[in-house]
Formats: C-alpha cells, structure tokens, sequence
C-alpha cells in the first residue's frame, strides 16, 4: 500500500516528534485496519509527528477524519505490578509533570482517539479522550488479560476499567476490539464524544454489533427558501428549515448532539416532577456548576435538584451507581471533586443507562454516606439501595420539612 504522507506542519494542535521506526507500526496498524473492511486511505501525516492524523472514505462513501493519541499496548512484567495486567503509557517526550489538552475538533470533522495497540496480537483498547483531558504524560492505562482474551474471542468488548484499591478518580469505561472492528471504533468515538460513562458504555455495547454504524441520517435537499407552513416549530421557521433538516443538522453535527444529549435526561426529570402533585414553579437551571433544577413542594422554600447519570454496570446485588463526583478538581482542593450535602436538596439519578428508559430514583443528600477522606464531603462511590425512593413525593416531602 502506498500511502499519501504529509508532513505535520500548520497542525491545529500540540505535536511532539517520536521515532519514526518506534511509531510507524502503530499507524499502519490502523491504516491497514481500515483498508481491510473497504476503506480508502486519502492523506496521513508523517509517522515521526505524533499525534497521528489521516483522513479516508468508507464503503458507503462517507469521508471521515481521525486525530489519534496512539500508543503500545503490552503486558510486560513490572516491578509490584499484577502478572496478568495489559497497560498502555500515554507518554510523549519527556515527563514534564504539565497538563496536556487532548484536541477536539470543533468543527466536527475528525474524531480524536485515545488508544492502545498490539500490532503483534491484532488488537486496540480505547479510552475516552473527553474524560482523560487533560492529561499529564507518563500515565497509564491497565487492564487485565482476561480482558484481551475477551477481545480477541468476540471481537469487540466494553468494560469499566480495573481500578485500584483506594483509586477515587472517576469510573471510566473502555473499549477493546481487533482490527476488524477499528473502523466501528471511530464510529463509537465519534458518536460517544462529551457523553457520560454510562451512556458510553450503552452505546459501546449496542456497536458490538458489525453492523452498527452509530446515527443513521437522512441526506435531504436543502432549497434556497423553504416554504413554512403556520404549524411548523418556530425554530424551524426561524431557520427557515423544515423540521426534519433541523433534526438531521443536528444528528450530522457532533457538538450540536452532544449538548442536546445534555439536556435530555434533565428535560424527562423536569416532565417527571412537574407532573408531581404538589409542585410549582419548576424550572431548569443554567447555572455553570449549580443544580439542575429548582421548584417548590406544596409551598416549600425553593428546592433544587441535582440530576445525575447511572453507570451501566450494576453492583453484584443489583443495584444502579452513581459515580458522584464532579470530572475535575481544583489543583489546590482535591477535595473540589466530590459533592457536599448542603449543594442541593434532592438528588436525582437517571436510570436510563441501566434500564433504557427514562426513569429515576430519588434520595436526600444527607442520607448518603460521608467521604472517608475530605472532611464535609459525600463519598463518590453511591448505590442506589433503598435509601432511594422512585416516588419522588416521599423525598421531595423530607427536603421540604
């Protein structure tokens, strides 16, 4: 295969030179991935330049580009580590102890990637880009062999990453796969981009599928001028787009599917307790860092309300987790990270990545357990056991005594 090679000048992001003979396997690997299931190679950068970037067409003709944070995945034994444990190192020049942004394109036209590759055992581990930015170098990704071998049997497997005792940094999921399924990872990547652990790992479980391709979107013309009739949504009058171009602008642009995927676990909470008996003056917040939602109980104070995401795994007695913790810390506070009772009134945690519908649990903020570390902290790690209640009266009634 003669490949298109550019060199990395005028690259909208931070490169660092590696070694070409080190590095070029890893991009060939995915090039060659790619090839093999139709694709065609259009531009690739340089295998000296890192992170790697190239571009190609799909069998259906689609275009798509890639931005990959590419590195070895290997089970070499380590000093006082496991001697069944696989890592990658995300490691680029010298460890300068600085934090390094992960680039996303706002645009939407490349899909950054943040993987581990065995070119000699045919095989790739991705983690999220989002949750891992920024990054220092020199950190590592482990997880299992039981997990390679899951891999390399099926194809394609989804899982939490293996984490240390102690390790209170946020649940993170991976994705593994052969090269077969590299191209369904893009995808994956593309399509997963901003969203919580939970919802990753659904949509990663629903790309172990061969033939998922994420998103379907309808190609339809776009006149000039569109004619709008009087009972068209009058967003789509403003745009002066029918409504269905106006979803299928949304379901083609990333960012634009990302913020409304935001939304929409708020927007069935917000339905759920406006259709409480009781409640008024219920309302979306937007508020950077604040809760999600205010309202009154049979004529309370003002309660807010915290809206969060389940993880798609569940405890081995069944039940929904919430990985309660904010992504980042400050560099002063690690105890920033983690929620405190007096944040808001009620939490809510959507139920949706577990039983695929929108549904939700509530419970008190002070019921749940203290951290056992920061002082006027809750813990991080929450199940939703029976201090729950799926009747959000009974909770919101306490909040409001």
């Amino acid at each position: 295969m003669t490949l298109n090679m550019r060199p990395a000048e005028h690259m909208p992001f931070e490169t660092f030179g590696v070694m070409r003979r080190d590095r070029e396997p890893l991009l060939r690997f995915m090039l060659d991935a790619l090839e093999r299931v139709g694709c065609r190679v259009l531009r690739a950068s340089q295998p000296d330049t890192a992170p790697f970037q190239f571009s190609f067409v799909t069998p259906t003709g689609e275009r798509m580009g890639v931005v990959a944070y590419a590195f070895y995945a290997n089970s070499r034994l380590t000093k006082n580590r496991p001697d069944d444990e696989y890592r990658f190192q995300i490691k680029y020049g010298s460890k300068d102890g600085k934090e390094h942004r992960l680039w996303q394109d706002h645009f939407g036209l490349y899909t950054t990637l943040l993987v581990g590759i065995s070119p000699e055992e045919g095989f790739f581990v991705g983690a999220d880009p989002v949750l891992n930015s920024p990054t220092k170098f020199f950190i590592s990704k482990e997880f299992k062999r039981a997990r390679v071998e899951h891999v390399i049997r099926d194809g394609w497997h989804t899982w939490e990453r293996d984490r240390r005792a102690g390790d209170e940094s946020p649940v993170e999921v991976l994705v593994g796969g052969t090269a077969h399924a590299f191209l369904r990872y893009v995808r994956l990547e593309r399509e997963a981009l901003g969203e919580d652990q939970g919802h990753r790992q659904l949509l990663a479980e629903r790309a172990s599928d061969p033939a998922w391709v994420g998103t379907i979107v309808r190609q339809v013309p776009a006149p000039d001028v569109v004619a709008v009739p009087n009972q068209i949504h009058r967003l789509a009058e403003e745009f002066e787009l029918r409504e269905a171009e106006v979803l299928d602008l949304i379901a083609q642009t990333r960012r634009l599917k990302m913020a409304v995927r935001g939304w929409v676990a708020e927007e069935h909470l917000l339905r759920r307790l406006k259709a409480v008996s009781g409640v008024t003056d219920c309302a979306r917040l937007d508020e950077e860092g604040g809760p999600d939602l205010r309202l009154r109980y049979r004529g309370s104070r003002p309660l807010s309300i915290e809206c969060k995401n389940v993880l798609r795994q569940r405890t081995r007695e069944g039940l929904p987790r919430v990985d309660f913790q904010r992504t980042r810390a400050s560099k002063s506070d690690p105890c920033s990270r983690y929620y405190s009772a007096s944040d808001f009134d009620v939490l809510a945690a959507c139920l949706h990545a577990v039983i695929e519908q929108w549904e939700f649990s509530f419970a008190l903020p002070r019921t749940l357990d203290a951290h056992a570390k920061c002082k006027g902290k809750l813990s991080n790690n929450v199940r939703v056991d029976d201090r729950w209640q799926r009747q959000a009266e009974v909770i919101l009634a306490q909040a409001a005594a």
